[in-house]
């Protein structure tokens, strides 16, 4: 029986190991997902890309404080299979989605390669805080998955150690995607040694080691809840200290209001030119898949 004070699915949640300098977020992706997935009729690998992408995304975020701070992650490529993926949260709303060329996607097969989808693509990570500042790390898309290059955006730009694992699957009610993502934290005063720049720092391999050893089958269990798999990988530890983040949602903020708004910035002449034969501006939602026809 599922214990209602426990975390499943769609919410996420954080620990911290204080006497390890770590913390973490762990996440589970179930109707959220399914409402992202179905704005469009994605091919299964371009469904589990996308998965992944999102599950990676609602991670990163999360470490973000603030209802208006945002994590938006952009993957491209000039010529490749993919030509743009981009998921975005804030405040526990993810959304996302992919722009691809069906026709080539066609001919790599039924398991095409990270390196195939994106040949010699990039991934451009970028945080905005509450204050609405802004930084941005991009790095190459090499390995095998998108969590190996969001490990190596926070190794290379911010000279975190950090672990990332990403799980997806199709189950009899749909698509399941889970993720866990594990930091060691910058300690010390200024002058002193900090252990974020210190990748073989005793505490750090022991917790990677831990967190490292968690199963793709664990993760997208529906019966198993995510503070049932923290314990399980620190249970040893003296202190594990779990914290239930934000509800997640699908967070596409589309509306004819919004759009409305946007257009009314350009200028009279440029408006004309974007209007059809019967008048109607007409606006395309890429992430929810709906056109608004604007009659402004």
């Amino acid at each position: 029986m599922i214990d209602p004070n426990e975390t499943f699915s769609d919410t996420l949640m954080g620990f911290t190991l204080p006497r390890r300098s770590a913390r973490g977020r762990i996440v589970r992706l179930d109707d959220v997902l399914e409402q992202v997935l179905s704005a469009h009729d994605y091919p299964a690998p371009i469904t589990h890309l996308l998965s992944e992408a999102l599950v990676l995304g609602t991670l990163m975020g999360g470490l973000l404080k603030g209802d208006d701070a945002q994590l938006t992650m952009q993957a491209q490529t000039q010529g490749g299979v993919v030509k743009l993926l981009v998921v975005d949260y804030r405040a526990g709303a993810v959304r996302g989605y992919v722009d691809f060329d069906a026709e080539r996607f066609a001919t790599l097969g039924a398991n095409p390669s990270l390196a195939a989808l994106f040949g010699d693509g990039y991934l451009a990570i970028t945080f905005e805080t509450e204050g609405k500042q802004r930084y941005q790390g991009i790095v190459p898309l090499e390995g095998d998955s998108l969590a190996e290059a969001c490990e190596s955006y926070f190794g290379q730009s911010e000279q975190i150690p950090t672990l990332i694992r990403v799980a997806s699957r199709a189950g009899a009610k749909g698509r399941v995607a889970a993720g866990l993502l594990v930091q060691h934290l910058a300690d010390g005063e200024e002058g002193r040694e900090r252990l974020h720049v210190r990748l073989d720092h005793p505490d750090w391999e022991h917790v990677s080691v831990m967190a490292g050893s968690t199963s793709h089958d664990e993760l997208v269990d529906p019966t198993l809840s995510l503070e049932a798999i923290v314990w399980r990988l620190f249970h040893e530890e003296d202190e594990v200290r779990v914290q239930r983040g934000a509800r997640l949602s699908r967070g596409c903020r589309c509306s004819a209001a919004h759009y409305e708004s946007i257009i009314s910035r350009f200028p009279a002449d440029e408006q004309e030119d974007m209007r059809s034969a019967d008048g109607v501006i007409a606006v395309d939602c890429a992430f929810c898949s709906r056109t608004f026809a604007l009659e402004i």
